[in-house]
């Protein structure tokens, strides 16, 4: 078991065993794809009960936004442990620099950290966050693998698989701009553009 320190405690750092399920069940687990898929499964899994996206909101509005939808996960995993998901683009802040890493998506490496909801809301600052993404990981979901937060890399969303009761109260969120999707929709916003 791989472990790094931060905040007077031992972190465990995940490995590719715990993301096997999303590798698996999104559109990119053969390998790099001829092009990007729209859908949600190509980041989440076609394994969940419903499935949303929430435009990112950015400036004053972040902090908003991102205490939101902390909140909606917490309620929905009390106690329980959670993944947090770091993409490696070369710029963001990984938390754990030099961690191994795991690989999702389109080849893309994460730093995985076993920790919680405090520390997806505090280990990045502001201003090494990425612009895009800001201060949350870009990828969460909590030990029992009940629902799957993730933000792809260049866009300006983030894609929900869960229990209907989960994304029901993303959907009805006055601090959120959520639409619900279904497995095979286009999962891209109106007026946005899939990179």
């Amino acid at each position: 078991m791989v472990t790094r320190s931060r905040d007077g405690s031992t972190w465990r750092i995940g490995t590719d065993a715990e993301v096997a399920w999303i590798v698996a069940g999104t559109d990119y687990h053969s390998g790099l794809p001829t092009s990007r898929t729209r859908t949600i499964t190509g980041a989440i899994p076609a394994a969940f009960e419903a499935y949303a996206i929430v435009l990112v909101a950015y400036g004053v509005e972040r902090d908003v936004h991102d205490r939101a939808l902390l909140t909606l996960l917490r309620e929905q995993s009390p106690g329980q442990r959670w993944w947090l998901g770091y993409l490696d683009t070369g710029a963001d802040d990984i938390v754990f620099p030099g961690a191994p890493m795991v690989t999702l998506h389109a080849g893309w490496h994460y730093v995985l950290v076993e920790a919680g909801p405090e520390q997806a809301a505090t280990w990045r600052r502001r201003d090494l966050g990425s612009f895009w993404k800001g201060v949350l990981p870009t990828l969460m979901f909590p030990a029992d693998r009940s629902w799957l937060v993730s933000t792809l890399w260049g866009d300006d969303w983030t894609c929900i698989g869960g229990p209907a009761v989960l994304v029901d109260e993303f959907l009805r969120h006055p601090d959120l701009q959520a639409r619900a999707v279904a497995l095979g929709q286009d999962a891209t916003p109106p007026g946005h553009q899939a990179f």
